[in-house]
C-alpha cells in the first residue's frame, strides 16, 4: 500500500503516550486501542495526525480542509458522551466526501440499537432469545412467552456496561429490583431478555461487499465457580487480574466440527448483511447444549488492540496485526459511500 496521510479520530481522553515505560497495565487499558493503531500506522510508514474530539467538529473540519487525509481512521465511539451520535460523527464524514475505515453510519445506528437490531435479525430468518423493553419510568412487564430466567442488559449502551452477576434475574423481585437499576443509575431503557446457558461465542468480520468471517473465538470462562453465571460480566470483560486469577479469556473455540464452523460463519454472515454493516464488526452468539444457535448482537467497530479477540482470530487465519490495518485502511478507502455516486 502506497504512503498515505491518516488521520486518526479518537477522544482526547485516550491520546496515548509515545512509550509505555512507567504505565501501569490500567492504564494501559485505557488507551491499548488507540496505542496500537498509531504504532501500527507510523510503523508501515504512513503520515499519521491524531485529531481529538470531544464536543466540537471543528479541530475536525480544520484538518479535513487544510491536510485533506487520504483516510480518517476513526477510532471515536461516542460525541460529548452520548454514544448514540457515534453514526452522526461518521455520517459528518460522508458529508464531507471523506473516506473513513470501520462501519458506516446506517450499520451502525441500526446495529447500536439493540432492539432494531433484533427486530431485523428475527426478520432475516436469525433466531435472537425473546426480549421485551421496559422504557425509563415503568414497571416491567412480561409476554406469556417470556419465561425465567432473564437476563437485564441496556437497550443502547455496549463495552457490558451495566452487566454483572445480578443482571440474571430469577423471578419478579429480582427484576424489578435490576430494571430499576439500570433505568436510575444507568439512564437507559432496559432490555431484558431470555437467558440462553450455553457457550458465548464470537465471530469478527472483515470487509465490505464480500466480507470474510474469521475463525470462531469463545470466551472461556476458566475456573468460574459453577454458581455463577457463565456471562460477559463487565469484570470479565475488563479486570486483567480477574481474568488472570480464573483463567478467563477469548480463545479459539475448541469441539467444532466443520459443519458447525460454516453454519456459524453462515449465520454471522447473515446477520452483517440483515444490519447493513462494513469495515468490521463482531457478531456474539450463544450456542446451547441442544446446539440452537443464537445471535446476541452484533457490535460494529470492535475492539481491535492487538491483545483482543478481533486481532487474534484475524491472526490464526494468516493476518497479522500490519495486514489487519493495512485491511482496514483498503476497506475504508474503497467502500462505496452515496457520495462515491
Amino acid at each position: 500500500m502506497k504512503r498515505l496521510r491518516v488521520l486518526v479520530m479518537l477522544h482526547p481522553q485516550l491520546v496515548p503516550p509515545d512509550s509505555l515505560e512507567g504505565c501501569s497495565e490500567r492504564q494501559i487499558d485505557e488507551w491499548r486501542v488507540e496505542y496500537d493503531v498509531l504504532g501500527a500506522l507510523r510503523t508501515a510508514g504512513h503520515e499519521v495526525r491524531v485529531c481529538a474530539v470531544l464536543d466540537s467538529l471543528e479541530p475536525l473540519d480544520r484538518e479535513l480542509r487544510n491536510w485533506k487525509p487520504h483516510v480518517v481512521f476513526n477510532l471515536l465511539e461516542e460525541f460529548n458522551g452520548v454514544v448514540a451520535y457515534e453514526a452522526n460523527l461518521v455520517a459528518h464524514l460522508e458529508l464531507m466526501s471523506q473516506p473513513y475505515t470501520g462501519c458506516n453510519p446506517r450499520g451502525l445506528m441500526l446495529s447500536r440499537d439493540k432492539v432494531l437490531s433484533k427486530q431485523l435479525l428475527r426478520s432475516a430468518g436469525i433466531a435472537t432469545p425473546q426480549w421485551v423493553v421496559t422504557p425509563r419510568g415503568r414497571r416491567p412487564s412480561l409476554p406469556a412467552d417470556l419465561h425465567f430466567p432473564l437476563i437485564v442488559k441496556s437497550a443502547t449502551d455496549d463495552a457490558s456496561l451495566g452487566i454483572a452477576q445480578a443482571s440474571v434475574v430469577h423471578d419478579l423481585t429480582q427484576l424489578r429490583s435490576r430494571v430499576r437499576l439500570m433505568h436510575e443509575k444507568y439512564g437507559c431503557d432496559a432490555l431484558i431478555e431470555e437467558y440462553i446457558d450455553g457457550r458465548e461465542l464470537y465471530v469478527g468480520v472483515l470487509g465490505n461487499e464480500r466480507p470474510l468471517a474469521l475463525p470462531v473465538w469463545e470466551l472461556q470462562f476458566g475456573r468460574l465457580p459453577k454458581r455463577m453465571s457463565r456471562i460477559a460480566t463487565r469484570r470479565i470483560k475488563w479486570d486483567r487480574a480477574y481474568q488472570r486469577s480464573l483463567g478467563i479469556g477469548p480463545r479459539p473455540a475448541p469441539g467444532l466440527n466443520a459443519l458447525q464452523v460454516r453454519r456459524i460463519h453462515s449465520v454471522a454472515l447473515a446477520a452483517w448483511r440483515a444490519l447493513r454493516l462494513s469495515g468490521l464488526a463482531r457478531i456474539d452468539f450463544r450456542l446451547r447444549e441442544d446446539g440452537q444457535l443464537f445471535v446476541l448482537e452484533a457490535n460494529p467497530n470492535p475492539n481491535i488492540a492487538r491483545i483482543e479477540d478481533f486481532a487474534t482470530s484475524a491472526a490464526a487465519a494468516g493476518i497479522d496485526y500490519a495486514e489487519l490495518i493495512r485491511r482496514l485502511l483498503r476497506a475504508g478507502m474503497t467502500y462505496q459511500a452515496a457520495w462515491r455516486d
